[in-house]
């Protein structure tokens, strides 16, 4: 029954692997040159799994079997962090080198394939190559996943939020190596299999995890970092016109709530609380509430989100934010998740966001 989930597990994978590798370098939401690494690496790793299930003996499928394309793998996925947090590391002449293990790897297979004479292949000479490469791969993908960790902490170019969602990736990566080498452990030490069907399985859950973590929520993190980089670098080109104070509001706190609004947009920070506006103004929670309320008849989170909206209208209908989707939109106009932007933004103005775009788009 295991082995029936297992090989179940396997090709579900396989499928989503080549049918997400596939959506990143041909649908324009997700393309990017990270992305166009991401999406190697899941088709490198749906192909390895596919050739596992085959196991081939001979021929060219064998010839792709043994030499080693997790080897590969490590270097993919490790160049996908480097360009998420845009490292250095990237210009370096060493970094090619990491290419090194594979290259090499493929000239012995090849020798080993091609060797008609010494029959190599079938020596004890190809075993302990085959040992050697697959021992070496593991810890290459370990030693580069690790490392990318340690990088991505240490990073200073990128987001709160884009930090979080890689780690988080990285983390299910980690999850996935720890699996390999248990496997691993099993078959060199106990030269047994039985365990792999349980892992397979585990392992194919997590990649709907990194699927779900690595491409779709951090690309809309990494969308929203793009608009709000675009908006700071256009900030000083246009001055927005500030709101008229109401000669009936006397109150003093008022003209300093309206200059927190349009003059520092703290509405765009997603945890931003009653108490955090009285502390910004220097009074109570209790006195930023009945201002509101009675001098512009509204209520705190009222008054909050009227801003929010507004700032994501102008992101809506500006065509230059066409190509960003409408969550990654709601995230820089400060809405801490997409079902709140969408009921805040129906509320108010009677539609969806969706919607309200393509009302733009046409008129």
């Amino acid at each position: 029954m295991i082995t029936i989930l297992g090989d179940i597990a396997i090709i579900a994978s396989i499928i989503i692997g080549y049918f997400i590798s596939i959506a990143l370098v041909t649908t324009t939401f997700y393309k990017s040159r990270a992305n166009n690494y991401l999406a190697l690496t899941l088709f490198l790793i749906s192909s390895l799994a596919l050739l596992d299930i085959i196991n081939p003996e001979s021929g060219f499928l064998s010839f792709l079997y043994f030499i080693m394309i997790e080897l590969l793998i490590a270097v993919t996925i490790y160049t996908y962090f480097l360009i998420q947090i845009q490292h250095v590391y990237l210009t370096r002449p060493w970094y090619k080198m990491l290419y090194l293990p594979f290259i090499c790897s493929v000239i012995v297979e090849t020798i080993l394939h091609l060797d008609n004479i010494f029959h190599l292949y079938e020596s004890n000479f190809a075993a302990f190559v085959f040992y050697a490469k697959d021992i070496s791969a593991l810890f290459l993908n370990v030693f580069l996943i690790f490392w990318s960790r340690y990088l991505i902490k240490k990073s200073n170019t990128i987001s709160k939020d884009k930090r979080r969602w890689l780690l988080r990736f990285n983390l299910f990566m980690i999850i996935i190596m720890i699996c390999w080498f248990l496997s691993s452990i099993e078959f060199y030490a106990f030269d047994s299999e039985y365990t792999v069907d349980y892992l397979w399985i585990l392992v194919s859950f997590l990649s709907w995890w990194v699927l779900y973590y690595g491409v779709f929520k951090l690309q809309i993190v990494v969308q929203r970092d793009e608009i709000h980089d675009y908006l700071v670098s256009k900030k000083t080109d246009t001055i927005a016109p500030k709101k008229k104070i109401k000669p009936t509001i006397t109150s003093a706190i008022i003209p300093q709530l309206y200059a927190l609004m349009e003059e520092e947009e703290v509405y765009k920070d997603p945890l931003l609380s009653r108490l955090d506006l009285a502390t910004r103004l220097g009074t109570s929670e209790g006195n930023v509430s009945q201002v509101i309320n009675q001098e512009l008849n509204k209520s705190v989170i009222q008054f909050v989100n009227e801003y929010r909206i507004e700032a994501a209208k102008k992101l809506l209908h500006d065509p230059v934010f066409h190509k960003y989707s409408v969550e990654a939109i709601g995230m820089e106009a400060g809405f801490k998740s997409k079902s709140a932007f969408y009921s805040a933004f129906k509320t108010n103005s009677g539609m969806s966001p969706g919607a309200y775009r393509k009302l733009q788009k046409t008129s």
